[in-house]
């Protein structure tokens, strides 16, 4: 895990298209900002599945067998 310190305003850019702004600091409560593609998922810890895991991203119909 990075662990980074940011001010207030400071942003973070993980690859070219998502970045983290630091939006507020009150009372022991951070805010970000996330700007990133549509396509994208973000997820709260708390609203994932039990064990930890995101939810797989959607697969393609499966192909019917070779005759």
């Amino acid at each position: 895990m990075l662990v980074l310190s940011r001010k207030l305003g400071e942003k973070i850019y993980i690859s070219e298209n998502i970045c983290i702004t630091v939006v507020d600091i009150d009372q022991g409560k951070v805010r970000l900002g996330i700007e990133a593609p549509r396509n994208v998922p973000i997820f709260r810890a708390e609203l994932l599945p039990l064990q930890g895991n995101p939810p797989p991203p959607e697969a393609p119909p499966p192909t019917p067998p070779a005759q």
